[in-house]
């Protein structure tokens, strides 16, 4: 039997294989084809860094395409605390974060619906109703080893056009003998106000083998708990070409370019809102996983394995703000030069304080068997079967089964003031009509509660059986054949379920009396984002009210009740209108792949090449709940709520299908001893995301005026199909230091963009601008007052438009609402390239070394932030770049890590923005951290870690960095702690 190695590397290569953990191609939970040519060599095993980014580089440098790993530095101790953050130390990997941590990884440019993560070699399902899998819910002290594929490969389970992140863990018969590990450590998150200062992370791992090695089981358990609190300065969305009123010139600033005419050029753009928020949070993370393995004979081994894992995230908000409504509520305003509102002087709506209140759950499971039969020395073959799923839960809250929030304040404010001008946050100023800026705890009045329930589950079963035919009898160049059919059953499903606007909403009429001003604590802003200008005690509303959020709750079911308010009674229950919503996706793939390996020499260069192809045909099916919508009623001056028939819901069933052909090929040239030269060509795919393949029609449940939208699914939506070209130089010139560049490009087709369609339907009728609504505004008018929307909603009511309740429904004489429907279509091409360049040095016996590495892409997939087309862009793309610097040596190692990602786009459309889905935009980000490790004698070691050293903080934009989004401020992490082996 050959290897697929060079022959002057096969000794090296072994050896390389047995300590990564890891084999040329994916592990599918079986044996290594080394094993048994490194049973009669002496293993010695370098730990520690320089140990862990030898191996990456020896599986780097005798892998076929282009690949990069990372490896344990000993069992139970990966290089970061967390997954994703050990990912973007790979040259083209960068992460978003979700709660100060590594979340999802973005690989040259392509997000996490992109890139296909897999544990050892089984395609992992995603979190809850999406195709990314989050790797923070995944404990490191279990992993030996990440792979990363770049390039295509035909024997890779497709979805990965990005990359393909295989996880590969623990097995026993890999390593034989008794290992055993134990962490533990105390964690201090500085942000920590409401839970423990001190919080505890420890984990532990076993692997033994039995009966002369033929039985092996290893055992992996890890439990992790971090207190914290997040800070936050929001703006849910931006409108664009809102009505301006004709206000006086000194009450206007345009800085917009003029035409000949002296008009403005150019488009408008004014924030949704304001608002604040202090997020206490207290996440555990616990994992588990059992790995059973027996080698009956020398030719057959068993494996089953178990992994599960369960986070659970509780969260307790408190917040602040203003809601804004246009038109003639601007009683005075500021634009820049790109027409964005750096100033605004709003009248009429509201200012409130809110309390929230949740968990979630996030459970995950994969059990799995695999058979690896070396028939003899020239077949070998291998069975692999898994059933996974991922659930989440945000209703985890075993007191209420919601999410929750209560929403408290006052309409009773004269004006209100969005301030952008200076500072790294934009400020706001409410004049109340007790004519100061700070509200009295006895003004505070109820507006309304909402409770939501939204579970999802994914789920994957998938069965692969691969057999490889090793080239020993004919005189050819071929080493081995490779080919393999797999059917994978993949079932997404969740719903939503929503309460509406419990007890209201709107503050008439006033129910103050139930709250008592003790409820109430003020604060001051003096330790809120502070890391930001214009925080702390420089804020312009320098206040805030805190209240209990069950307190608040609790007085609202005592005293709104159907008595009181009817229809509208205060029932903290989501399934108070039932589900809201429900779809399923179910594909089914049945793919079969043959790949070959070749070896030969073209003149004195040795040439490794290897080619395949991969066929795929999937079958989609969606299932979605549909209601029937009946009216719109506007229930307060800023809320209108979409009204159901009655009776039971029904369910749209649609489907589609698709098939594809993924060739590849990669070649890989020794033109030194030290220099490879890789060229690679393949095509990879990521399917549709999971909401855009779910059919059926939905529209808004709160249809502002600005925000009448709906959505209607596609289920033939064709995958993205990328034709992928890299082209990479490695000079490995010493041991353990490397230099790489490398240049790639993918062309992508089928990109995916949604179209927004103008559309009436039968039967919903528009109050706004309605025969009743034109005349409250004239009524108003005529008085010679200001007609905001809190005052054409009461004067509407003063005319008599209310039903029984105090709502006002529309009739027959109101205009019809258009709705714009946005639906996803496939089309055209885009292209995206890029350089990618690693050093990585080790300074010889002086201890000291450093790894660096840098991506840079480009391509046309940008959004055009002139533009209010809808557009098609790639979310994720950016620049990045990685250093890490460190000394090891006579059991002392210190390790400083920097990663810097450049602004990217995180996604279109935004909560409350208009609908021609505007961007939203991340602004770039650095973070050191920082690990001491001391080995106190060759079991023991103790060590600390310092987590964003630096304090940095997290901020977004809209379509210019004037369009402010959000800021985030966290805080540095520390952790003191010791580890045991034998």
């Amino acid at each position: 039997m050959k290897a697929k190695i060079f022959s002057k590397n096969r000794i090296a290569a072994a050896v390389s294989v047995v300590l990564s953990t890891a084999a040329l191609q994916p592990v599918l939970a079986g044996e290594n084809d080394a094993t048994t040519q490194a049973d009669a060599i002496e293993i010695i095993e370098v730990r520690g860094i320089r140990g862990s980014l030898a191996r990456s580089m020896d599986f780097k440098r005798e892998s076929s395409g282009v690949v990069d790993a990372i490896s344990a530095e000993e069992m139970g101790k990966f290089p970061d605390t967390n997954l994703a953050e050990s990912l973007q130390r790979i040259t083209g990997v960068s992460v978003s974060r979700a709660n100060g941590e590594g979340s999802q990884i973005t690989v040259r440019g392509f997000g996490p619906e992109f890139n296909l993560i897999t544990l050892n070699g089984r395609q992992m399902p995603g979190s809850g109703f999406t195709r990314s899998y989050n790797l923070e819910n995944l404990s490191s002290e279990g992993v030996s080893a990440l792979e990363v594929y770049k390039t295509a490969r035909a024997e890779n389970p497709s979805g990965g056009l990005g990359a393909t992140v295989n996880i590969v863990t623990t097995r026993p018969l890999q390593r034989p003998g008794e290992q055993f590990a134990i962490m533990g450590k105390a964690l201090y998150d500085s942000s920590n106000e409401k839970g423990d200062d001190i919080t505890p992370e420890f984990a532990a791992v076993y692997s033994n083998t039995f009966f002369d090695d033929r039985f092996g089981a290893a055992f992996t358990f890890s439990h992790h708990r971090r207190d914290f609190q997040r800070q936050q300065a929001n703006i849910q969305g931006w409108q664009a070409n809102v009505p301006l009123p004709s206000l006086d010139s000194q009450f206007v600033t345009d800085a917009r370019p003029r035409d000949a005419e002296g008009n403005p050029i150019g488009n408008h753009f004014f924030p949704k809102d304001m608002n604040y928020s202090i997020e206490d949070l207290q996440r555990e993370r616990t994992n588990g996983q059992l790995t059973l393995q027996y080698a009956p004979t020398d030719n057959l081994t068993l494996t089953m394995d178990y992994t599960a894992s369960r986070s659970l995230t509780g969260l307790e908000v408190i917040g602040w703000g203003i809601w804004n409504e246009f038109g003639g509520n601007i009683n005075a305003y500021e634009l820049d030069e790109r027409g964005t509102a750096i100033f605004a002087d709003i009248g009429g709506n509201d200012g409130s304080f809110t309390a929230s209140k949740g968990t979630t759950e996030v459970k995950a499971r994969s059990i799995g068997f695999n058979a690896d039969w070396q028939l003899h020395d020239d077949f070998r073959l291998q069975l692999d079967y898994h059933d996974s799923n991922n659930k989440t839960d945000n209703g985890a809250d075993k007191g209420s089964g919601n999410w929750g929030q209560v929403i408290l304040g006052s309409d009773q404010l004269i004006t209100k003031i969005y301030d952008y001008r200076t500072g790294d946050i934009p400020q706001m100023e409410i004049l109340w009509r007790n004519g100061t800026n700070v509200l009295q705890p006895g003004e505070i009045d109820s507006n309304f509660g909402q409770f939501i329930h939204s579970p999802g589950e994914s789920e994957i079963k998938q069965l692969q059986l691969d057999g490889t035919w090793f080239n020993s009898r004919f005189n050819l160049p071929l080493l081995e054949i490779k080919g393999g059919v797999a059917r994978t059953e993949q079932n997404f499903g969740g719903w939503n379920a929503w309460s509406g606007l419990r007890g209201g909403p709107g503050f008439n009429p006033s129910f103050r009396e139930i709250f008592p001003d003790s409820m109430f604590t003020l604060n001051s802003t003096r330790n809120f984002l502070d890391q930001f200008q214009g925080g702390g005690t420089n804020m312009l509303t320098n206040y805030y009210y805190t209240f209990d959020f069950d307190e608040a709750v609790a007085r609202q079911m005592a005293f709104l009740t159907a008595d009181v308010m009817g229809s509208d009674a205060f029932v903290p229950d989501a399934y108070f209108n039932g589900i809201t919503s429900q779809s399923s996706v179910k594909e089914v793939t049945n793919s079969i792949y043959l790949q070959s390996a070749w070896e030969f020499d073209v003149g004195s260069y040795p040439v490794q090449l290897n080619a395949g192809l991969r066929y795929e045909e999937t079958d989609v099916t969606s299932t979605v709940r549909q209601r029937v919508e009946r009216q719109v009623n506007w229930e307060s001056a800023s809320e209108w709520i979409m009204q159901y028939e009655q009776g039971e819901d029904t369910f749209l069933t649609l489907t589609g299908k698709h098939d594809v052909f993924l060739p590849m090929f990669d070649v890989r040239v020794e033109l030194t001893d030290d220099l490879i030269g890789r060229f690679s060509w393949g095509k990879t795919i990521s399917r549709a995301p999971l909401g855009a393949l779910a059919g059926g029609r939905s529209l808004s449940g709160s249809p502002r005026p600005g925000a009448r939208s709906g959505g209607q699914g596609n289920t033939n939506l064709q995958p993205f199909e990328s034709s992928n070209l890299d082209l990479t130089l490695e000079y490995y010139y010493a041991e353990g230091s490397y230099a790489a560049i490398g240049y790639f490009r993918k062309n992508v087709d089928n990109f995916i963009q949604t179209t927004i369609t103008d559309i009436t339907i039968d039967g919903l009728h528009d109050i706004l601008n309605g025969p009743r609504y034109n005349q409250a505004v004239a009524d108003i008018e005529a008085r010679g007052e200001q007609a905001t929307s809190t005052a054409i909603f009461e004067q509407m009511l003063a005319n008599g438009h209310g039903n029984a309740d105090g709502r006002i429904e529309p009739t027959a004489q109101d205009p019809l609402i258009v709705w714009s429907i946005s639906q996803p279509q496939n089309t055209d091409s885009k292209s995206v390239d890029g350089v990618e360049i690693a050093w990585q040095h080790l300074l010889g016996d002086t201890g000291f070394g450093f790894g660096a590495n840098a991506t840079f892409v480009n391509g046309d997939v940008k959004f055009d932030t002139e533009s209010l087309e809808q557009q098609a862009p790639l979310s994720g793309l950016s620049d990045s770049a990685n250093l890490q610097l460190f000394y090891e040596k006579d059991g002392l190692s210190v390790k400083v890590t920097y990663a810097w990602r450049d602004s990217y786009l995180i996604g279109v459309g935004q909560a409350q923005g208009s609908s021609d889905a505007p961007p939203q935009f991340a602004r770039q980000y650095t973070q050191w951290d920082l690990s001491v490790n001391y080995d106190i004698n060759p079991q023991l070691t103790v060590f600390f870690e310092g987590i964003n050293i630096t304090n940095a903080t997290e901020r977004g934009y809209g379509r210019y960095e004037e369009q402010f989004l959000f800021a985030r401020q966290y805080g540095p992490r520390y952790a003191l702690g010791a580890r045991y082996r034998f």
